[in-house]
């Protein structure tokens, strides 16, 4: 039977009614980016943590994307569940906002394309990286599939050969332009502000510059306590073999940008890849 994916952080990283979650994430609205043309970008990255700190960010980004109709979702596995590459390749997640199907066509075409990717609900019932972006999507959009994945500890070469079998599985099914690959991760964790800046800007910048390979470079070289470094050289890798070109930093700030302890900081990005 088809699993339903239950909210597992509703009520604590964004409202658990839709009358509330809907208020929060209007008080991140600017006039500004409302009434900008939207892009029709082949990947992004969100950040994943409590609204409160980095909704800001991740609304800047989906405000101004053009949400396909398909989404693959790309999220760090922070509870240690499941394989190290869980996909759930039918069945549903629910939000506030209501269910959103899995796309089990794509899903399933993935699981041909690319033998890493198991089949897997443990590592996605607990996990928070991939729901907290559910609402903010479907704020804007209320017709979408997904497909989750949830990304463990593995080696570069399977990241970045993931990455091209994401994009392989896309082509075969002619849904280059109807498909938006977004990665879910924070930046440096727990450092102070101007340190975690420092060490983000250069992660950033290897991100911006399509290069997943400088971008595991700087993880490692750096020690950048970023979450979402695999889902990152995934969706680069994907969106690369797709014909992307470039990728615009949209907005960057940290924890301390809101609650005023510049000490320990959390970083966040949004970015656009096209």
């Amino acid at each position: 039977m088809a699993q339903i994916r239950q909210p597992a952080v509703a009520g604590q990283f964004y409202p658990a009614t839709e009358q509330a979650l809907r208020k929060q994430i209007e008080s991140f609205s600017d006039s500004k980016e409302n009434s900008a043309v939207k892009k029709a970008a082949l990947g992004c990255m969100l950040p994943h943590a409590g609204y409160m700190y980095s909704g800001m960010v991740a609304y800047s980004v989906v405000v101004q994307l053009e949400i396909k109709n398909n989404l693959i979702l790309l999220g760090p596995n922070h509870t240690g569940m499941g394989p190290a590459f869980s996909i759930m390749d039918e069945g549903s997640w629910d939000t506030p906002f209501g269910s959103v199907a899995i796309n089990t066509k794509l899903a399933k075409k993935l699981k041909d394309k690319a033998p890493l990717l198991k089949s897997d609900y443990t590592a996605h019932q607990s996990e928070h990286s991939i729901e907290v972006e559910l609402p903010l999507l479907q704020y804007f959009k209320k017709d979408f599939t997904i497909v989750p994945m949830v990304i463990a500890g593995s080696d570069f070469k399977n990241y970045q050969r993931l990455g091209l079998q994401i994009a392989a599985a896309i082509q075969e099914l002619q849904l280059e332009k109807d498909t938006l690959i977004i990665a879910s991760s924070d930046m440096t964790h727990y450092e102070d502000a101007n340190t975690a800046r420092v060490k983000d800007t250069k992660a950033i910048q290897a991100i911006l510059q399509l290069d997943e390979t400088k971008l595991w470079e700087k993880i490692q070289d750096l020690d950048i306590t970023m979450c979402g470094y695999a889902p990152a050289i995934v969706m680069i890798s994907a969106a690369k073999a797709l014909g992307a070109k470039k990728g615009e930093l949209v907005k960057y700030q940290t924890s301390g940008d809101v609650t005023g302890d510049n000490s320990s900081v959390v970083g966040y990005a949004g970015i656009i890849i096209n």
